[in-house]
């Protein structure tokens, strides 16, 4: 692993707090390592200039203690000496290097080292400084300084002049070298003095540092603080806890972070709330759809036992037409017989009976029969709808013998009310038959005993390009339909019925019959005030030009 993978891998409190510790541990090292070093030259250059001026000043009133080797005077001067605490030793020798006067104790046997300093003054009170270690490790200062003596020289020529002064004519000044000062100072002081210096400087830099560095850690914490905590939060909602949000209440750039990341867990939250909500919605669906289906199925099967049934009625009333044509010509024939014995002459109460018999079987024979035809016409089923010329009036009344029963049977009175100049339209007999009944059935099963079903026809005659149409209204004494309902009663499969007593189809089919008819249906109904169903069937007039039979005359939908 590398440099760069090991930092990529460091926590952000390590990112932030390491560089930032070096930078400041290293500015604040050279800046502790300059100032140490200029006050360390600060003091010797100090001390340096502190000897050089006391050797100046004694090299300058030692002069005529020198000249004159006044012993005791030359030490008067040098007495002045031990005041200064670097002091150490000092002494003054004439130009032959005789000793005139000394203070303190000093061996020359001890140094170790005695390095010349750079000196840049020249000629002859040119000083010579030197650093000396010693044997025992002390260091020194030694100062050389030559004492010097001016003496003047003037000519005879100059002695007696008073016409004023001139340079050319000033007195010449000679030095000589008569004597040395040695001074030699300690540096002890001064070390010491540097050394607490130093110690001090490291100590304010290590004061420094400590306070910076604490400082920083208390300033990444604040900053690291709530990234920790974004990270937490993110944590917990990578795990499926959306009801948790980032407390942060700053306005800078991490608030801001934090109250998007806030927003979009908000967001997470409603979105997750809608799923869930989908969800449970989809499964009440996929239920409702379900039992849809299911009850679809049922009445499926329902409907396809309806048509077996229908099939079956249809062969049943096949099989009496012809027993009951029999049973009709019979009875007819034996009341013509009875009659023409009537007509001979016998008037027996027996034979009278017998002609009342005949005539009952006769006419109930016919209505047997009239049912019969209206049951086969009504089970009839075709693939194509053919359209004749048919009476509405006469469909009402075929479709009124085979629903009177029924309805006698539930004690309710169908009340017929026919316009006798409605003129006949195109339409199919059996289909228009079996939306009556559908009709009528369906007043029967939402109407109380007792009351009343009416049937009524209407022409409305032609305006204009309009070729009148014919209405026919179905008006029951039932509960009525809800307002919400009445938009759903021609769906297919919709029933307010329970199961299996009906199938939905019967109004669905009767909507179809009627738009195929170029017609339409409607319902007005309110609750507890039953129910009033209005069909409307267009007039269409043949052209007298025409060689189209009426049989074969579509609805628009099915010539389109």
């Amino acid at each position: 692993m590398n440099l760069l993978q090991r930092v990529t891998r460091c926590k952000l409190r390590t990112k932030f707090a390491v560089p930032i510790a070096l930078l400041l541990i290293t500015g604040i090292m050279t800046t502790s390592w300059y100032m140490i070093t200029r006050q360390e030259e600060s003091f010797r250059r100090e001390l340096e200039t502190s000897g050089e001026t006391m050797v100046h000043i004694i090299a300058k009133n030692a002069e005529s203690g020198v000249l004159f080797e006044t012993k005791y005077e030359l030490k008067d001067l040098l007495s002045i000496l031990p005041s200064f605490e670097a002091f150490t030793y000092a002494n003054i020798t004439n130009k032959e290097g005789v000793l005139l006067a000394e203070l303190g104790k000093w061996d020359d046997k001890k140094i170790s080292i005695k390095r010349a300093k750079p000196n840049k003054e020249t000629g002859i009170d040119a000083s010579h400084d030197f650093f000396i270690r010693t044997i025992d490790g002390k260091e020194y200062i030694e100062y050389n300084h030559p004492v010097i003596s001016y003496k003047e020289q003037l000519s005879r020529e100059n002695l007696g002049m008073t016409g004023g002064f001139d340079k050319s004519t000033s007195p010449n000044v000679v030095t000589e070298r008569i004597g040395n000062i040695r001074l030699i100072l300690s540096l002890k002081t001064v070390n010491e003095s540097i050394a607490d210096a130093r110690r001090t400087a490291i100590l304010m830099a290590l004061t420094v540092l400590f306070l910076a560095i604490l400082i920083l850690t208390l300033f990444v914490k604040a900053i690291t603080k709530p990234v920790k905590k974004l990270v937490e939060v993110t944590d917990q909602v990578s795990k499926g806890d959306l009801d948790i949000e980032v407390e942060i209440k700053q306005h800078d750039e991490i608030g801001q972070l934090a109250n998007t990341f806030n927003k979009m867990i908000s967001s997470l939250r409603e979105s997750r709330l809608e799923i869930e909500e989908y969800n449970r919605n989809l499964e009440e669906k996929i239920v409702e759809r379900t039992v849809a289906l299911e009850e679809a199925q049922a009445q499926l099967i329902q409907s396809e036992k309806i048509s077996a049934i229908g099939q079956l009625a249809a062969g049943v009333a096949h099989e009496l037409n012809n027993p009951l044509g029999g049973i009709l010509g019979y009875a007819q024939f034996a009341l013509e017989k009875m009659k023409k014995r009537a007509a001979n002459g016998d008037d027996s109460d027996e034979l009278k009976g017998y002609i009342q018999y005949l005539t009952h079987i006769e006419t109930q024979s016919r209505r047997c029969k009239a049912i019969v035809q209206n049951l086969l016409r009504f089970s009839r089923s075709s693939r194509t709808t053919e359209f004749v010329e048919t009476d509405i009036n006469q469909i009402i009344e075929d479709t009124r013998t085979f629903v009177e029963h029924q309805l006698h049977m539930k004690q309710i009175t169908l009340v017929v009310e026919l316009e006798p100049t409605i003129p006949k339209i195109l339409a199919n007999p059996g289909q228009l038959q079996q939306v009556f009944t559908n009709l009528i059935i369906n007043a029967m099963h939402a109407s109380p005993t007792d009351t009343q079903i009416t049937i009524k026809t209407h022409f409305s005659p032609a305006v204009g390009e309009f070729d009148g149409a014919v209405e026919i209204q179905v008006i029951d004494e039932g509960e009525g339909i809800p307002q919400e309902i009445q938009k759903k009663i021609f769906e297919p499969f919709f029933t307010t019925k329970e199961v299996g007593k009906g199938t939905g189809l019967g109004l669905s089919l009767s909507y179809g019959i009627i738009r195929e008819h170029g017609g339409e249906i409607r319902v007005d109904s309110a609750p507890g005030e039953g129910a009033k169903f209005t069909i409307t069937l267009p007039v269409q007039k043949l052209s007298d030009n025409t060689d189209i039979s009426p049989k074969e005359i579509l609805t628009p939908e099915k010539s389109g």
